[in-house]
C-alpha cells in the first residue's frame, strides 16, 4: 500500500516543477478547476463587481494591513539585483565559479499575493465613502504561502476565490451566515464529505497563539473541512472569516456617519477543492455522482 494514499493522483493531475508544493497542471486537471469555477460563480451574489487580482502586490500596502505581524513566516517577498550594469553582470557569473549570486539580491515594492483580499481593501478604501448597502466582490488571486509541502492538500502557490463583503456590523454578519448556511448544500452539490467547524489562522508565534484562542473565542472564523480518504484529518477547503473593523480601521473606511466598516469574506481554496473532488470521487469526472456531474457541469 502507498505510503501516500494521494500519491497515485499525481502523475495525473500534476506536473513537478522543481519544488515542494508547486506544479503545472494538467488539462484534466484543469477542466475540472474551469467547471469548479463556474459552479462557484452560480453561488455569489448577483451585485456582487468581478476583480481579478495577479500573483503580486504593493509591498507597503500588505505591510500596513498588518500582515507581518501575524503571519511574517508565510511571506514570500520578490526580490532582484539591483544596482549598475556591472555590478548586476558580476553578481550573476558567481553563479558560473559556483558562488552565492543570490547574496547581492534587494527587495523591490512588491510581495507575492498570500490571500486573494489583501489587495482589495486599499482600491475600496480610495472609492471613499461607504455607499448605503456597502460593497459586494467577486474576487480571485493565485496566491503565495511559503509552506513546503510534497502532499497536495497544502500547496505553496494556490488559486484563491473569495466573496468579500463591505459594510456595516449588521450587514456583515447576516453575510457571513447565510454563507455558513450555504455550505452544507454545497458540499451536497459536490457529494463530499465535510464537517463545519469553528477555527483560527495560523498566526506566528507566543504573540499569536493568543490571537488564535481570541479568534476561537469570538467564532470570528468557521472552515468547511473536507477528509481526502478514510481516516484522513479533514483538509480546510472553504473558510468563512469575520474581520470586525480591522480593515476598515487600517484604510479608514467609513460610511457617511463615520462609522467604521466591517468587513467579511467566504474563502475558497480552489486548488484544495478540486483534489478532494479527484480524491473522493476518483481520476475519471464521467464516474462521479450524479450530482457532482449535475454541480460541475461534466
Amino acid at each position: 500500500m502507498n505510503a501516500d494514499p494521494l500519491a497515485d493522483l499525481k502523475p495525473e493531475l500534476f506536473r513537478p516543477m522543481g519544488a515542494d508544493g508547486v506544479y503545472a497542471r494538467t488539462a484534466l486537471y484543469t477542466r475540472v478547476v474551469e467547471a469548479l469555477e463556474n459552479f462557484i460563480t452560480s453561488l455569489r451574489e448577483p451585485e456582487s463587481e468581478f476583480l481579478r487580482f495577479p500573483p503580486v502586490m504593493s509591498r507597503g500596502q500588505l505591510e500596513k494591513s498588518g500582515y507581518l505581524g501575524s503571519f511574517p513566516n508565510l511571506l514570500g517577498c520578490v526580490c532582484a539585483l539591483h544596482g549598475s550594469e556591472a555590478s548586476i553582470r558580476e553578481s550573476a557569473d558567481r553563479l558560473l565559479t559556483g558562488g552565492d549570486w543570490t547574496a547581492s539580491l534587494g527587495p523591490t515594492e512588491l510581495v507575492l499575493t498570500p490571500a486573494a483580499c489583501y489587495p482589495l481593501y486599499p482600491i475600496a478604501a480610495a472609492r471613499g465613502v461607504l455607499p448605503a448597502g456597502g460593497w459586494l466582490f467577486d474576487i480571485e488571486a493565485d496566491c503565495f504561502r511559503r509552506e513546503p509541502s510534497v502532499h497536495l492538500d497544502r500547496l505553496q502557490s494556490f488559486r484563491m476565490r473569495e466573496f468579500v463583503r463591505i459594510g456595516l456590523p449588521e450587514e456583515i454578519v447576516e453575510f457571513r451566515e447565510r454563507y455558513l448556511a450555504k455550505a452544507p448544500l454545497i458540499a451536497a452539490d459536490l457529494a463530499l464529505p465535510h464537517s463545519i467547524e469553528v477555527a483560527n489562522d495560523p498566526f506566528f508565534g507566543r504573540v499569536g497563539q493568543v490571537k488564535a484562542v481570541s479568534q476561537r473565542q469570538q467564532a470570528l472564523k468557521f472552515e468547511l473541512l473536507i477528509p481526502y480518504h478514510p481516516g484522513a484529518r479533514p483538509t480546510a477547503c472553504m473558510s468563512f472569516n469575520y474581520h470586525r473593523e480591522h480593515f476598515g480601521t487600517v484604510w479608514n473606511i467609513r460610511d457617511g456617519g463615520g462609522v467604521l466598516a466591517h468587513t467579511s469574506c467566504v474563502a475558497f481554496g480552489i486548488d484544495r477543492l478540486a483534489v478532494a473532488l479527484f480524491a473522493v470521487h476518483g481520476l475519471d469526472p464521467a464516474r462521479w455522482p450524479a450530482t457532482t456531474r449535475r454541480a460541475l457541469g461534466v
